[in-house]
């Protein structure tokens, strides 16, 4: 028997409507991102966490993280994997996916860039592994007080070293890493030859005796916040120094960045082995590591898009109007002559490069 018209049409408006309030009150799917909470924390909600959520009708739930491996191998361990996407540092992603803690990445399909160009060229080096996919870049850079200095004033890693042309204390970092690849990069090495030379005796030598060319000069630090305070105060004319420290005081029109021979390092995206909601997971960072996405996190803080094309998508920030481009490590402009930290090279040769260090020191 034919329905009439009008019942046919008001069956058919129920069924929709009931159909909607059952998409409306259904469980949401939960996502557990870990992450370091603070100034880097809200750029993300607000550029990844809540677009994602808004996008495939996901509950994004977002905890703090405190760096290491404890928590993520309890959990794998265990069985009970509570974490589905973890901001690692480099350093700590490649040692977890050395133990076997996080699942293998290196299949994954990435979107192309902002520019059409193929994930894999698009993005920094080191910022893909096996376990893990990069976000974000941050950096070493030399800071200095441009008033110390005439017309000429610095410009590159070589600068840094010469006391001569710019004289006056430096400030360094305490501790091998990050100084012996800036000492043979000051001394003419290219960044992508620093490890295989730096993993010879020759070229362990050639980096102690560059820093051995200011030895007497050198002021160290051990906290982020230390090379700022010490330039401000006049105690240094240059430093190594993290590049967001520097642009916290940029107020202070005098300091100034040399963004050559930068060494950077990136936080990372990965999976802890195991996870029971791992394609959710795939499917957040294929989201988050986007150009778009990545470009919106930047325009609140100076950590450079893991993307180069991203970089070109950055906005002025909506909070204080700055142009964060010029203060992104991943600027074409200031990545001419990048080196990545390369946590494996660390891991191998670390032990002895630190007795090295603390011989040297004495």
């Amino acid at each position: 028997m034919r329905l009439p018209r009008w019942l046919a049409a008001t069956l058919g408006a129920i069924v929709i409507i009931t159909a909607g309030l059952y998409w409306l009150a259904r469980p949401q799917p939960v996502l557990t991102v870990v992450s370091w909470g603070d100034v880097y924390g809200r750029a993300q909600t607000i550029a990844l966490f809540h677009p994602f959520a808004d996008k495939v009708h996901v509950d994004v739930n977002v905890a703090n993280y405190g760096g290491g491996l404890k928590e993520i191998a309890a959990q794998v361990a265990s069985g009970n994997v509570e974490w589905d996407v973890v901001d690692m540092e480099l350093d700590d992603a490649a040692k977890a996916c050395r133990d076997g803690l996080l699942e293998r990445l290196s299949d994954l399909e990435l979107p192309p860039g902002a520019n059409g160009q193929a994930a894999r060229r698009d993005f920094v080096p080191g910022a893909l592994g096996p376990c893990w996919v990069g976000s974000a870049v941050y950096s070493q850079v030399i800071a200095f007080d441009s008033s110390r200095f005439g017309e000429a004033q610095p410009h590159s890693l070589e600068d840094f070293f010469d006391l001569q042309h710019y004289p006056g204390s430096r400030g360094l970092r305490e501790g091998p890493k990050y100084n012996l690849e800036l000492a043979l990069i000051a001394d003419g090495v290219q960044p992508w030859r620093v490890y295989s030379i730096l993993s010879t005796q020759e070229g362990v030598d050639r980096a102690f005796r560059k820093l051995d060319t200011i030895k007497n000069f050198i002021v160290w630090w051990r906290r982020a916040a230390e090379p700022a305070q010490m330039l401000n105060d006049g105690r240094i004319t240059m430093s190594t120094a993290l590049n967001a420290r520097v642009f916290e005081v940029n107020a202070n029109p005098k300091i100034r960045t040399v963004w050559d021979g930068q060494l950077y390092q990136l936080d990372v995206f990965g999976i802890p082995k195991g996870d029971p909601r791992k394609k959710l997971a795939i499917e957040f960072i294929r989201f988050a590591t986007g150009p778009a996405p990545l470009a919106d996190e930047a325009r609140y803080l100076p950590y450079g898009p893991a993307r180069f094309s991203a970089v070109a998508l950055v906005k002025r920030n909506p909070e204080t109007q700055a142009d964060m481009r010029p203060y992104l490590p991943t600027a074409r402009v200031n990545f001419s002559r990048a080196l990545a930290i390369d946590p494996d090279w660390w891991a191998k040769y670390g032990p002895q490069m630190q007795a090295r260090w603390t011989a040297w020191r004495r």
